[in-house]
């Protein structure tokens, strides 16, 4: 590792510049300093990253959050009984805001809007659920409706049960007629994979009118009306007027606005404990949790941050939100205990807290109901697919073709088991990519899944097949791959998801309801990077419930860099030698000369010494605020590389760009120009229309992204940054991640002092908190 001199620098490619994308939230006063730190644990995501989340993603989460406020009457309150499919929900009905929301006016009503479409399903499955609860724990009617020689046989058995005839008396009736041939067993029934969901409808220009006029009632910005629109749905206004507080479901609204906004609409009728105010704040609380990539929280977590917020009486509030249905509440591998955790003092309460005594304290969650549906349908999906694949299959001879002793274990590995997860660096990539190979010339229709195009590229090169590989949004929503069978089932045999740990739990849902049983299916990734930019932590759990054989590669990444990355893994940041200039650290100050510094290798030190132009070169820093963010480094790179008056909503032709379709979703592209249709984009030769309305939510500059964003993905060059003031946000993964994406070389431009050193020496805590373990864990049945 080269350590240059302030005056020198190394070379590292540059990406192109960008301009500050404009904030949807800007005219909502400046959130509070604990949103502009850093979150420096394990697989979560910084402050800011979570803030870029509501800035750059927050029309599709937030959407879907909103709506589910909207509705927050739809209580359903779950047991652990959902470990085994058959959780039980409880139906209340909703506020006048949710049936506006959802039904409409009676004279023209509005066609429904995806959010809403999404409610009534999920409303529709929790009431079959709890029919079948209900069904299931209710006294059986039986022959209530038997007539014939059903009524005499259910009569017989009757008689012999009570004692009041002797089971001799039927044997001398007469002999029964030929028994009916056995009807077969009919197939089981596996519904159609839901598709993904597209980018959301903007709202109509009604709407935004009607929520401006309440916006303005209540003095609140007039910027907020359409993305509060698109939030709430096609009642908006009506909701906005009845429960103020729900527009804390606005991606980039804080609490203490939606109470001045509830003040000015209400009047001296609210005050802090209104349930409507309470409500809205547990489901903000976990909303904002899911940005960090929680499913759940401990339920005296949000008591206590209700109480930070002038909630007078946490209990009740959770209570009531409960009741709601805004929230779940989970006590996993416990019996029937959610009603005595959060039940209201009395005789039942004192009474089970003596049956409970002595007994191992159970940590109470809450969580959304999108979350535990999917984290439920999850647990379920990989459990169907390991107990429905053959056994026996032979693959000993493309086991013992493959080119290393690690892809022949996975390739046998895969052989003998319907769910296999797969552990290693970039270099163990080949070993998927050999087990794809070998499956494909044994016949089977195989198929390897990537996060974005770079990994889809580079999937395809290792296997010699183009057609091997997709990228998994592309595989999901049908515009990639083999498409359905007449089931609906992704039409393979063998699937491997590559970069596993990036997989959120709601995507990971909808992947396994679409393979069919028999399926095979791969997690492959490097445990050691950062998760998913979505909730859930599906890898980390796969491996930590020990759900199925894990393979452990042994291939060693090559190189300085490999070399130094392996030691980041194992907690040690070494001195590695770097004849070639691969790795070079360029020490600074203070972050005006970090910016510089790295405006200058990319721009001239790295197409100098290492001979990656510009374009092939990412810039990587800690979160997107601050003096040394993204948004200040895309500034000045676009500066250097592409001046123009960003006339297109900021962007210029032949500006670099990251586009966000769908949270979570980082693709990097090109603008082309603009015009009435949006935002034209070349996306690695994909052709994207970026509508005006979307354009300054989901398209940011890209010549300098976070680490989540840059996950997956990797480049000839890189240059990672590392101001002063990012130190708080640093962490093993994070350094691992950032420092893993160069190919040929790694600048870092060094200004965090014995930070990083601290950073990766800590060993990482499990820093979310899900369910899918448990599920996982919970014996079948």
């Amino acid at each position: 590792m080269t350590a240059l001199p302030r005056g020198e620098t190394p070379g590292s490619p540059a990406a192109d510049d960008d301009s500050v994308v404009a904030d949807p939230s800007a005219a909502v006063p400046a959130p509070s300093s604990e949103d502009e730190g850093h979150d420096g644990g394990e697989g979560s995501t910084t402050a800011d990253d979570a803030a870029d989340a509501a800035e750059t993603d927050g029309d599709d989460s937030g959407t879907d959050a909103a709506a589910e406020a909207a509705a927050g009457a739809d209580g359903m309150t779950h047991t652990d009984e959902t470990a085994d499919g058959t959780g039980g929900t409880t139906d209340t009905d909703g506020t006048a805001a949710t049936d506006g929301a959802v039904d409409g006016s009676a004279a023209a009503p509005a066609p429904l809007s995806e959010a809403e479409a999404e409610l009534a399903a999920q409303r529709e499955l929790r009431e079959r659920i709890e029919k079948r609860k209900a069904e299931k724990e209710g006294p059986i009617a039986a022959g209530a409706k038997l007539s014939g020689p059903a009524a005499d046989l259910l009569a017989a058995v009757r008689a012999v049960e009570s004692g009041e005839k002797p089971a001799a008396a039927f044997f001398d009736s007469p002999a029964p007629a030929a028994p009916r041939r056995a009807a077969p067993a009919p197939a089981p029934v596996r519904p159609r994979a839901p598709e993904q969901a597209p980018a959301p409808q903007g709202a109509s220009p009604e709407a935004v009118a009607a929520v401006a006029a309440v916006l303005a009632e209540g003095g609140a910005p007039g910027a907020l009306a359409r993305p509060a629109a698109e939030a709430l749905g096609a009642q908006a206004a009506d909701a906005l007027r009845e429960d103020p507080w729900q527009l804390l479901a606005v991606p980039g609204v804080r609490p203490e606005q939606a109470d001045g906004f509830a003040r000015a609409v209400l009047g001296t009728e609210c005050g802090p404990d209104d349930e409507r105010r309470t409500a809205a704040l547990v489901g903000w609380l976990l909303e904002r949790a899911a940005l960090q990539g929680h499913t759940a929280l401990d339920a005296t977590a949000v008591r206590a941050a209700l109480a930070e917020r002038s909630v007078t009486d946490p209990d009740s509030a959770v209570q009531h939100a409960v009741a709601a249905g805004v929230v779940l509440v989970f006590q996993d591998g416990q019996d029937d205990q959610e009603s005595d955790a959060l039940a209201e003092p009395g005789e039942d309460a004192a009474g089970s807290a003596e049956d409970r005594a002595g007994q191992e304290p159970v940590q109470v969650l809450l969580g959304l109901d999108r979350y535990a549906l999917a984290e439920e349908s999850l647990a379920d999906g990989l459990a169907r697919l390991i107990n429905a694949c053959e056994k026996d299959a032979d693959w000993t001879e493309p086991a013992a073709a493959a080119g290393s002793p690690s892809a022949a274990e996975l390739i046998r590995g895969v052989a003998a088991h319907g769910l296999v997860a797969h552990t290693g660096g970039e270099a163990a990539r080949a070993e998927p990519a050999a087990l794809i190979s070998a499956a494909r010339g044994l016949g089977l229709r195989a198929l390897g899944a990537v996060h974005s195009v770079d990994g889809r590229r580079r999937l395809a090169e290792a296997t010699g097949d183009p057609s091997a590989a997709v990228t998994l949004a592309g595989l999901l929503s049908d515009a990639e791959g083999p498409g359905r069978d007449e089931e609906g089932a992704i039409a393979v045999d063998l699937l491997v998801v590559l970069d596993a740990p990036q997989l959120d739990v709601e995507t990971a849902a909808i992947l396994v309801e679409s393979l069919a049983d028999g399926t095979r299916l791969v997690l492959s990734g490097d445990p050691g990077v950062l998760g998913s930019a979505g909730a859930g932590r599906v890898f980390a759990d796969v491996l930590a419930a020990r759900a199925c054989p894990q393979i452990v590669s042994r291939t060693p990444d090559p190189g300085p860099i490999g070399e130094l990355v392996s030691g980041i893994g194992i907690g040690e940041l070494n001195q590695v030698a770097a004849p070639g200039k691969e790795v070079v650290i360029v020490p600074v100050r203070d972050a005006g000369e970090a910016v510089h510094r790295t405006v200058q290798l990319v721009v001239d030190s790295v197409p100098r010494a290492i001979g990656v132009p510009s374009a092939d070169t990412q810039v990587i820093t800690v979160g997107h605020g601050g003096s040394a963010g993204t948004r200040a480094l895309n500034a000045a790179l676009k500066q250097r590389l592409n001046p123009g008056p960003g006339r297109f909503g900021g962007f210029d032709p032949g500006d670099r760009v990251v586009h966000v379709p769908t949270p979570g979703r980082t693709v990097p592209g090109v603008v082309v120009s603009a015009d009435a249709e949006g935002l034209h984009l070349d996306c690695a030769g994909t052709k994207v229309v970026v509508p005006q309305e979307r354009v300054e939510s989901s398209v940011r500059h890209g010549w300098a992204l976070s680490a989540h964003q840059a996950a997956g993905m990797r480049w000839p060059a890189v240059v990672v940054v590392l101001p002063g003031d990012a130190a708080q946000g640093l962490s093993r993964p994070w350094v691992y991640t950032a420092f893993s994406r160069g190919e040929r070389h790694l600048s870092v431009v060094h200004g965090v002092d014995q930070a990083l050193q601290r950073a990766v020496a800590q060993s990482p805590a499990q820093d979310r908190t899900t369910r899918l373990r448990t599920l996982l864990e919970a014996p079948a049945g």
